[in-house]
């Protein structure tokens, strides 16, 4: 599972021994930087509890030891609107003359 922006991610000793003590992350980037194999850079958040970003970070991780724990927004989903479409009704115009 190669994580995406958006995306939360449980991190544990799986992905690299300095994580004795877990975390949830949440992805901003994932650098295209030349690793080991199987092995990535990401940015993004240190989470707590509630799933506030407590803290930046960038961190060097195992791809098969991340865990997904929700999965980044689909862009086009973002909102109920279809391109195009109008909800609701338009006002008419009020015609002024001078006089």
């Amino acid at each position: 599972m190669l994580p995406r922006s958006g995306d939360v991610i449980h991190v544990t000793k799986a992905a690299s021994v300095q994580f004795a003590a877990p975390m949830l992350f949440r992805v901003i980037r994932v650098h295209d930087w030349p690793t080991y194999e199987g092995w990535i850079w990401l940015d993004g958040y240190e989470l707590n509890g509630a799933g506030d970003a407590v803290e930046r970070r960038s961190i060097f991780v195992q791809v098969s030891g991340l865990r997904a724990v929700g999965k980044a927004p689909d862009p086009r989903a973002r909102n109920g609107r279809q391109p195009g479409l109008v909800s609701g009704s338009i006002p008419a115009r009020t015609v002024r003359t001078n006089r």
